[in-house]
């Protein structure tokens, strides 16, 4: 990563990680990186004294696969498509053929499955639901699936488990498919049935999964629990903390950041929203010392007796896997009526855990990117484009500590059809940590779609701010604590999801150009003082740090 473009040199950085390392080894603050050629915002220089425990500003340094690694692993190649059938002529179905190449290199125990450059035309949708597979194309020009099959025809209508005659195809399964091939069966089985398959990390029957061990309490940002077995926990393992909430909800009040708005909230007519409780959180173990734990990154929540906090056992996750170098190409059709769609959707990671998608385009879909109770996942260099879309990107089912980053949003190439609805970057669900990093939104918005949705960043972005938030009411509040909008460039002046200093609780907007209330107006869940920040407003120079992931990093 280039230092240059934040003005921070070498030297400086040298000796800011020094001082990040006295501070982890004697617990006094570290140092901020020295930023030149912009406003600082008094809010960054309060982060680095306190950056896993700051009010406003959640930790999001170690988001994404591996922790925020900036490349992939490059797994050998173990089967070419063609060897299997695929022919890039655009009319025979290559799809059985693609799905051959990849369960052959998940007997093999992982690799990579090219596709050369060409049109494949694919009439089923693609299945990655082996560890450690990569299916790759020669580039996202080069190479490109074409479907002609939507999800309603390939498994059937999806509907809805709040009922009704909802399309669950609005916010769920792609085309191209990234979950536990161990889960594959039971999921499409409940779809064919009209039945809710797993989403979460337990499915329907989480009272069916095992506890590894108690908790004693902790508080957010420690990187480290005391737990009363550790019998059975190991380094490099995938464990899920669980947090019941109490018949009071403080669980729910303190994701909001607390206080008399938070408590004064009526919770218990939310069904949609307490259907997310217990709150799931995956994470890995780094070291295991005696009855001490370490944690590959700090405790999002605070950890108390009364939410009865354990580590138990969950749905068998993806990991190691990733879809590189290719566009998917979508039959062109008309977008359907809002929440109808039909499942022309792009490229879906269910219970995936440091999985990845680099260099894809995804084109005349429903649905483009989505994450769906996947956690530590990168998307990198991933495009929207063609006829327009509910939801280009969808962030949901307690989906955490994500990474999407150099993403493109097009402008349609046709105008919105009647009755149909655009979003843009989708977060709800209880999902936390996720950042939207150097994005070009050319139409859409910052998509906060209810289901206390708390500590995500969006950064470093331009938006057309032309799309309209959603979330039934039953899903509760639009943002919980800690959203960050930082260095927010607006091209066409509209306030509403992107200046939320007015919406959402204990929260930052810093560096946002001047912008006004218009079309879609919200107010906010939560009574009193909301305790949210707003900082360099309008900007009129550049901030620094302009990125504050890639800052966060550095330090």
């Amino acid at each position: 990563m280039s230092t240059a473009h934040h003005g921070i040199t070498r030297r400086s950085l040298l000796v800011t990680a020094t001082a990040v390392a006295a501070a982890a080894a004697t617990g006094t603050p570290a140092l901020a990186a020295p930023t030149r050629g912009g406003q600082v915002p008094t809010l960054w220089r309060e982060f680095t004294r306190t950056p896993y425990t700051h009010p406003q500003i959640p930790y999001v340094g170690r988001v994404g696969f591996r922790g925020g690694a900036t490349r992939f692993p490059r797994r050998p190649v173990v089967a070419d498509v063609r060897d299997y059938g695929a022919v890039a002529d655009g009319t025979t179905d290559s799809a059985p053929a693609i799905n051959r190449a990849i369960a052959a290199a998940g007997r093999a125990g992982g690799g990579t499955v090219t596709i050369p450059p060409g049109t494949f035309r694919i009439d089923d949708l693609i299945r990655i639901g082996y560890d450690n597979v990569v299916l790759r194309g020669a580039g996202s020009g080069r190479t490109t699936l074409y479907a002609t099959k939507n999800l309603t025809e390939l498994i059937g209508p999806y509907g809805s488990r709040y009922g009704g005659t909802k399309s669950s195809w609005s916010w769920a399964g792609g085309l191209i498919w990234l979950a536990p091939q161990a889960r594959w069966d039971s999921l499409v089985a409940a779809i064919k049935a009209q039945a809710w398959p797993f989403e979460g990390w337990t499915g329907n029957k989480r009272d069916e999964w095992e506890t590894l061990t108690a908790i004693e309490p902790a508080r957010q940002g420690s990187w480290t629990i005391k737990v009363a077995d550790p019998s059975r926990l190991r380094p490099g393992a995938l464990v899920l903390l669980r947090l019941t909430d109490d018949p009071t909800h403080t669980l729910l009040q303190h994701m909001a950041g607390g206080g008399p708005g938070p408590a004064a909230y009526y919770w218990d007519d939310k069904t949609k929203l307490l259907s997310y409780v217990p709150h799931e959180w995956p994470v890995r173990i780094t070291r295991v010392h005696g009855r001490t734990v370490t944690l590959e990154r700090p405790l999002p929540l605070d950890v108390r007796p009364e939410w009865d906090p354990r580590l138990t056992t969950h749905v068998r996750e993806l990991t190691g896997s990733g879809v590189e170098g290719l566009t998917l190409q979508a039959i062109p059709t008309p977008q359907s009526p809002h929440l109808l769609d039909k499942g022309y959707n792009g490229v879906v990671l269910q219970c995936a855990y440091d999985c990845w998608v680099d260099d894809v385009s995804v084109r005349d879909v429903d649905n483009g990117f989505g994450l769906v109770a996947a956690s530590a996942c990168t998307l990198r260099r991933t495009r929207v484009g063609g006829r327009g879309e509910h939801h280009p990107y969808f962030c949901r089912e307690g989906s955490h500590d994500n990474l999407i980053e150099d993403f493109t949003i097009e402008e349609r190439t046709v105008p919105a059809p009647a009755d149909t609805q655009l979003h843009g970057i989708n977060v709800e669900g209880l999902s936390s940590h996720n950042v939207w990093s150097r994005g070009d939104m050319r139409m859409g918005t910052f998509d906060s779609h209810r289901g206390l949705p708390f500590a995500n960043v969006r950064t470093d972005i331009t938006v057309n701010n032309n799309g309209r938030h959603g979330g039934d009411a039953s899903a509760g509040p639009l943002f919980g604590a800690r959203f960050t909008h930082w260095n927010i460039r607006v091209t066409n002046g509209r306030a509403g999801l992107v200046k939320i200093d007015g919406l959402a609780p204990y929260s930052a907007t810093v560096g946002v150009d001047e912008v006004k209330e218009f079309d879609q107006i919200d107010v906010p869940d939560f009574t009193g003082d909301l305790h949210a920040r707003l900082e360099l407003y309008p900007t009129t120079d550049a901030v620094r740090p302009r990125n504050l992931y890639e800052a966060q990093r550095e330090l």
